[in-house]
């Protein structure tokens, strides 16, 4: 296989898994992945971001803090906004259908509340994968910094699927960034961008079968001249 093959097959095989086996990641491993993430473009060479791998009482802690803030309903403001206010139509479509292959995979039905709540509760237990990564920013960087990390979450995100490993990025973590940074002894300067699930994909897994769909070239890629 060519390297462009090779490439294009990782590409294709990346997808956002939830459900993972119990197998530890050899730190060198994840240290390696994390590494090559940092490859990734970066305007002025500014490299912004940090990855935090939180493990042991301090995960468990974390996890069982951001359960009880959830069900409870606790709001916090949010250190940026991910979505626009009101979401256009045209996206909107675009969330309820990678919603309905989410729970469908699983077999809970729209009007099944409590089987919802329980998946989307899994976000903050990082979906239980062997690595929990919480993912920052410093709130003085300009917003084209946030192009930047996210190339580099892509980044390794491709990496750990070359490796062998799989990932989930996780939005729902950016919710309670005041809560993230007790827990972490961050000061305010770090903004809380998303959390990473990472570890050995479980293939078993219902979960693990959701894929959702891209659009067409023709509605993002234009010729002109």
């Amino acid at each position: 296989m060519n390297t462009a093959d090779a490439f294009t097959r990782v590409l294709k095989a990346r997808h956002s898994v939830r459900a993972y086996r119990p197998d530890p990641v050899p730190t060198a491993l994840l240290q390696q992945v994390v590494a090559l993430a940092r490859l990734a473009p970066s305007g002025a060479n500014l490299q912004p971001g940090t990855f935090i791998s939180v493990q042991g009482e301090a995960r468990r802690a974390l996890s069982a803090d951001l359960v009880h803030a959830w069900r409870n309903q606790q709001q916090e403001t949010e250190d940026y906004s991910y979505f626009p206010n009101p979401l256009p139509m045209a996206l909107k479509r675009r969330q309820i259908a990678s919603a309905k292959a989410l729970y469908d995979a699983l077999g809970i039905a729209r009007e099944d509340r409590k089987g919802r709540d329980g998946q989307f509760e899994r976000n903050f237990r990082f979906f239980d994968a062997p690595v929990a990564l919480v993912v920052t920013i410093g709130h003085d960087l300009g917003s084209g910094c946030y192009m930047d990390l996210g190339m580099a979450l892509h980044g390794l995100m491709l990496a750990a699927q070359a490796h062998g490993l799989s990932t989930c990025a996780i939005g729902a973590i950016a919710s309670y960034p005041n809560l993230i940074r007790r827990h972490l002894s961050l000061d305010s300067n770090s903004k809380i961008v998303c959390g990473m699930a990472l570890g050995y994909a479980d293939p078993e897994a219902p979960v693990n079968q959701t894929r959702t769909a891209r659009t067409e070239l023709g509605e993002y890629f234009k010729t002109v001249g």
